[in-house]
């Protein structure tokens, strides 16, 4: 790939998702396009990027940037926030919400879909007081591919034995061929819809927990600053965001605070 073309496809990417690609990437880049240019028979990576750029296909750009944003996730990853979660902010949240019985829950940039389904299975397995609550589960990524992936709820061997403990394995997924499949009842807990953090949202509702996990690490200041105040109007006031556990809020101006006394990135809107 030739410095014009990573620099198109820097620009592309930045333009069409806010993620910046930093100088060093240009590896990445070669081999995700050159993988995307044989899907769909192109010679090269750089035969794709000039077809991208000389007949501006909007489908075809799209396939680009979704090539080259990050879907790198698993199966309650980290452990110490779903653990925060299970011993502290879901108790307080299910006490404050005790009179109308409803949680709204958004996992942000939730690529194939381990993080919303990781939550479901932490409630299904700890808070059986939540029966007869209406809990909504909103996962959402910019990539309609790897949404349609995790709608389907079916994952590799290697991709199940990344966080996921047997026991659960076992209760809640079937083997299918060489793959595992969540049961039904898992996948329908989670509405999958796409959404890109960069552009207009569409109306969410009024939010008691947001997941916006390794995602900000991609962004500009100006970004962030502008995605975080967005976020604290969709979040209720005594609602809980999860960033990723190397993500700082520091220097951006932002409505948030850290929660001191939780471990994992948990961050309320400062009071």
């Amino acid at each position: 790939m030739t410095p014009a073309e990573f620099a198109f496809v820097c620009r592309l990417v930045r333009d069409r998702s806010a993620v910046v690609l930093e100088p060093g990437k240009e590896y990445l880049a070669e081999a995700r396009l050159a993988a995307l240019a044989n899907e769909l028979q192109f010679a090269s990576a750089g035969e794709l990027v000039a077809a991208v750029r000389d007949t501006q296909d909007g489908a075809l750009s799209t396939r680009v940037v979704e090539a080259m944003v990050t879907t790198e996730t698993l199966f309650f990853r980290d452990r110490t926030p779903f653990e925060v979660l299970r011993d502290a902010v879901l108790p307080d949240l299910i006490s404050r919400r005790a009179a109308a019985r409803t949680l709204n829950v958004w996992s942000a940039a939730c690529s194939t879909g381990q993080e919303p389904y990781s939550f479901v299975l932490l409630l299904r397995q700890h808070f059986p007081e939540l029966t007869g609550w209406k809990v909504n589960v909103l996962a959402t990524d910019l990539s309609g591919q790897v949404l349609a992936r995790a709608q389907e709820g079916r994952y590799n061997q290697v991709e199940v034995s990344r966080g996921l403990p047997t026991a659960l394995l076992t209760e809640y997924f079937e083997p299918t061929g060489a793959e595992w499949q969540l049961r039904a009842g898992v996948r329908g807990a989670v509405e999958f819809r796409v959404l890109n953090l960069a552009r207009p949202w569409p109306l969410l509702p009024p939010t008691d927990l947001v997941f916006l996990r390794n995602v900000m690490i991609y962004f500009d200041s100006e970004t962030k600053k502008a995605l975080l105040n967005r976020i604290a109007r969709v979040l209720r006031p005594d609602g809980y965001l999860l960033l990723g556990s190397t993500e700082t809020i520091l220097n951006l101006g932002s409505p948030f605070s850290r929660v001191e006394h939780l471990k994992g990135g948990f961050h309320q809107i400062a009071k």
